[in-house]
């Protein structure tokens, strides 16, 4: 997948400013898809100058004219095309996991080391877990009858729940194993 493409899916959603657009990316489509604010910038660039996305000039007080950038038809045949492939199984990298099994072959003072790092990455799990939730409770309070967006939005973010609980899951199993072993 290219920028272009999540940057399209965000814009469909909703129109808006290249900050509007970083600060989505770091709350939302940022954990499937990350980029920092500066390619962001650059890629709406050459993505006004391919015409996939429209701009308009919107006056500010006392600050300058703003662009406000929405999907144009060219950059929406675009994702229907890209939309239409197929998608390759994903890889994993997983630097934790490859400490974890490398702890083996050091000393104990590694395996307490580990135990912090892993630790830490269970704090922050945990906290993009409650953020998921809170997120979930706002966005989606009552889904009698949800549009097909909302629908799928949803359950993107059911994805992320149900990750961030398994990975929960196998880092309490992980500490488990460390405090068995380092005792």
């Amino acid at each position: 997948m290219a920028l272009e493409h999540a940057i399209l899916v965000s814009l469909l959603e909703q129109p808006g400013s290249g900050y509007e657009l970083a600060r989505r990316f770091d709350r939302s489509i940022g954990r499937f898809w990350t980029a920092t604010h500066q390619q962001i910038y650059r890629v709406l660039r050459r993505m006004e100058t391919d015409g996939w996305i429209a701009v308009e000039e919107v006056a500010q007080d006392g600050r300058p004219d703003k662009k406000v950038y929405s999907a144009a038809a060219p950059g929406r045949a675009a994702l229907a095309s890209w939309l239409r492939e197929p998608v390759e199984p994903e890889t994993v990298r997983h630097e934790l996991a490859v400490k974890i099994r490398a702890a083996a072959f050091d000393d104990q003072a590694a395996l307490t080391s580990l135990i912090s790092e892993v630790e830490r990455h269970r704090e922050s799990h945990a906290a993009l877990l409650a953020r998921y939730l809170t997120g979930e409770r706002r966005d989606f309070p009552d889904l009698t009858s949800p549009s097909a967006q909302q629908e799928l939005q949803h359950v993107v973010l059911r994805g992320g729940i149900e990750y961030e609980r398994m990975t929960l899951a196998w880092l309490d199993d992980v500490l488990a194993t460390l405090h068995r072993i380092a005792n």
